[in-house]
């Protein structure tokens, strides 16, 4: 039976309730427990997944198909644990789910309620798997105070009460601000955040302090004073260098020792921390360092490529480098020459996107990448815009495009190198799209296996021939210019098992060039890079050295 750890957020948003919980579950793994971390958002949205980047970030895909929260890619870049479908829920789901349940009549004619029927199904949700893990880490997104956050703060009350005793804890993240005109740290906002906390049941067991500044002794101890927390169980936050420093210290702050503490768990087996000093060797200690363009077109919220710039800090570990990240506006040379914007980059990377905006800044870029012999990465969109770029320039489909942006327009004004995915095949049953559909949840979503070729790059990457790798999309390549395409020398590297998907491209006689259909950044981690970021970011320094 887990014991659940709920983390809670007060004063403001983004103090990093994600990271410390992805910390946290990593630092009670170094103690040889197992783990399971779960993300419960207010929003009215069934999941991110029509949301726009500049909303909310990036969406975070499953293997089994979920668009999620891109904190489960905190929690799986730390942990290392699979996210899964049932490990995110929003207020949007929960009522749908009810209301759904109400229209078949499931609750017997009974008056629906915020109590206890959405908190019912919440708490349903927190218990799923439940036998599986030791600890279950649920956190609550927004601050505490937020009116669409009650339903979910009064379900954690509840469901605290109907465990035994010693079974929940919870775990409240706040900020202590620094006056500098006066030279102070202020408690006070916490105090406030735990005050509202506790007005709706709930008792914090360990607070996180963000801070800029030292917490003086004297300020922990008023904290727990007034807060009724043991001084011991006040951990400071305080801003760090990098994400991945996070583990070592919380636990030089102490919170998992805090954790274990109120749970009664004594004596604690001892942390082994080997991992994560290596990691952050890698970090603080490269060898060289190299530049990176990401061409896109939401780069002025960098969260939105957050599993991108994550994994090319991966693959900069992997070859103690430093990877210098510069966000390139592909709309910047929509109709101008984009060498201006390119050149000097060790490596450029296409993302993914949705819609024309940008696109054909994104083609120039790989335009330029095959002709100057830049490493280049292209994934989802970005695979699609290189082999329209080899289409229009190389094999002489001059009016190559893609489906996707004749929809926009409304009339046809591309040769459809790339269409709209109306049918594949999951698991052992086929799957049927259309264009009309709604858009939430329709996409070719989750993991998938590939087929490599042998002898080509990317088989020599992965060491293997069968891959699994997770997708978003709904638009692909078409297979009918194949053998145009390859007559050029651009390669189709990698299909679906059935050989009716593209996956991979390459370009045969470059130095490094690959386009890929899925995202291999959902997968990578620091202490396992994803083997064609590492790969990537290998040829960037070799590149670099010619440069």
């Amino acid at each position: 039976m887990a014991r659940f750890i709920f983390i809670t957020g007060g004063v403001v948003s983004s103090l990093g309730k994600g990271l410390a919980s992805a910390a946290l579950g990593s630092l009670l793994q170094a103690r040889g427990y197992t783990v399971r971390l779960r993300k419960l958002d207010p929003y009215l949205n069934v999941d991110p997944g029509t949301m726009s980047p500049f909303e909310h970030g990036e969406v975070f895909v499953t293997d089994d198909g979920a668009e999620t929260d891109l904190d489960l890619g905190h929690y799986e870049r730390f942990t290392g644990v699979a996210a899964r479908m049932t490990d995110s829920i929003s207020s949007g789901r929960v009522y749908s789910t009810v209301l759904e349940k109400e229209r078949r009549g499931d609750y017997l004619g009974k008056t629906i309620q915020v109590i206890p029927h959405v908190t019912n199904e919440i708490k349903d949700f927190i218990s799923i798997g439940e036998d599986e893990v030791d600890f279950m880490l649920c956190e609550i997104g927004g601050t505490v105070g937020d009116i669409e956050g009650l339903p979910f703060f009064e379900a954690i009350r509840q469901f605290s009460q109907d465990k035994p005793r010693g079974q929940c804890i919870f775990m409240h993240l706040t900020l202590l601000p620094y006056l500098a005109a006066s030279g102070e740290l202020k408690t006070k906002p916490t105090q406030h955040s735990v005050k509202e906390l506790r007005s709706i049941g709930i008792a914090p067991d360990v607070l996180v302090c963000r801070s800029e500044h030292p917490i003086p002794e004297r300020e922990r101890e008023k904290i727990g004073l007034f807060c009724n927390v043991r001084k011991d169980a006040v951990i400071a936050a305080y801003d760090l260098k990098s994400i991945y420093e996070a583990p070592l210290a919380y636990h030089a702050q102490g919170l998992d020792q805090a954790v274990l503490d109120a749970f009664g768990i004594a004596p604690a087996p001892a942390p082994n921390l080997t991992v994560w000093h290596d990691v952050a060797d890698r970090i603080h200690n490269p060898e060289g360092e190299v530049r990176v363009a990401i061409v896109g077109k939401y780069t002025q919220l960098e969260d939105a490529y957050k599993s991108i710039a994550e994994a090319l800090t991966h693959g900069g570990m992997a070859n103690r480098v430093k990877v210098r990240i510069d966000w390139v506006d592909a709309e910047l040379f929509d109709r101008e020459d984009a060498a201006p914007y390119l050149e000097g980059f060790h490596a450029i990377l296409v993302p993914g996107g949705f819609g024309e905006r940008g696109t054909e800044g994104k083609i120039k870029a790989a335009q330029f990448a095959r002709e100057k012999g830049v490493p280049y990465l292209g994934i989802c969109l970005g695979m699609q815009m290189a082999v329209i770029e080899a289409a229009r320039n190389v094999a002489g489909l001059t009016t190559a495009g893609s489906e996707e942006f004749d929809h926009e327009a409304g009339v046809k004004r591309f040769e459809p190198v790339v269409y709209h995915l109306k049918e594949w095949v999951q698991g052992n049953k086929t799957v049927a799209r259309k264009s009309s559909d709604a858009k939430g949840g329709t996409m070719r979503l989750g993991a998938y296996n590939a087929t490599l070729r042998e002898g080509s790059k990317v088989a020599e990457i992965y060491g293997t021939t069968a891959i699994e790798e997770r997708h978003r999309h709904r638009y692909e390549v078409d297979t009918k210019y194949r053998e145009q395409l390859e007559a050029t020398g651009l390669c189709f590297t990698g299909m679906s098992p059935d050989g009716k998907l593209p996956e991979i491209v390459e370009w045969k006689d470059h130095p490094w060039f690959i386009g890929v259909q899925f995202h291999p950044e959902l997968k990578s981690k620091p202490f396992a890079p994803h083997p064609l970021f590492a790969d990537f970011i290998r040829a960037a320094v070799e590149n670099s050295r010619l440069v």
